[in-house]
């Protein structure tokens, strides 16, 4: 099974990067579990038709009770694609880290990849704070790798130094490594050499590089990764080619 957390700074375009990855994995042929672990719960919306769909810690709190059963907590999508998102508190009230330890407990209690034997698992993790919640993929051996999204933007590398640094800190545990930096591009000045050197400082490689693209916009306005609308896109390709290079690595 490959098990990998997408993480980056938020807005960054990492839910739509892990979307069109997962998109690719099922297009491949392979079984995929897309986990969003963001407060916004909107990880999954461009495999679901436009559609979002409900949180775990929505449904907690609407039923005053855990969900006994996973199709009560997880929808199929695109290419078979099963999504689920882990939601937060109500906002202003309680730790939004703490909505991805219960999701992650519950998901054991309901033996999600016992029950679905997933080929591949991808979490979408919010990366502006690394706190105990949002590191639990690292951490718990739920992900082996990390994939870091940023653009040549000064926030988005001070995010994924953040990331990196904590993925650091727990290497002497044999936790999850980081596998490479997306470079979603901005169009910043001197957005290559920036993410390069940033890159090379760390001994880390640019797996993919995806430009700025009219052809995503398009297709989230009608609630599809550019996977589906269109997989012979130039765009679509670089998704397919990360896709299959991480499998022939597994």
């Amino acid at each position: 099974m490959l098990k990998i957390a997408i993480y980056g700074k938020g807005g960054i375009g990492k839910s739509t990067t892990t979307a069109n990855l997962a998109a690719a994995f099922a297009v491949l042929g392979k079984k995929v579990i897309q986990i969003g672990c963001d407060p916004k719960a909107d990880s999954t919306i461009n495999l679901l038709g436009g559609n979002p769909m409900t949180p775990v810690m929505n449904y907690i709190r609407d039923h005053d009770e855990e969900p006994e059963r996973l199709d009560q907590i997880a929808r199929e999508g695109f290419g078979g694609i099963l999504c689920i998102e882990t939601g937060g508190p109500t906002p202003g009230l309680g730790c939004a880290g703490r909505g991805i330890i219960t999701t992650f407990s519950l998901l054991e209690d309901l033996e999600l990849f016992d029950t679905c034997q997933p080929d591949v698992v991808l979490y979408d993790v919010l990366g502006d704070v690394v706190c105990g919640g949002f590191a639990a993929p690292i951490r718990e051996g739920y992900a082996e790798q990390i994939l870091i999204v940023t653009s040549g933007e000064k926030m988005a590398l001070y995010a994924a130094n953040n990331i990196y640094t904590a993925v650091q800190n727990f290497e002497d545990r044999g936790y999850a490594s980081v596998r490479g930096i997306i470079l979603n591009r901005r169009n910043v000045e001197n957005e290559q050499e920036k993410v390069s050197a940033f890159a090379a400082e760390r001994g880390l490689e640019i797996v993919a590089d995806i430009p700025r693209s009219e052809d995503i916009i398009r297709y989230e306005d009608r609630g599809m990764t550019v996977i589906e609308g269109d997989r012979d896109l130039p765009i679509s390709h670089i998704y397919l080619d990360l896709a299959a290079r991480l499998l022939q690595e597994s």
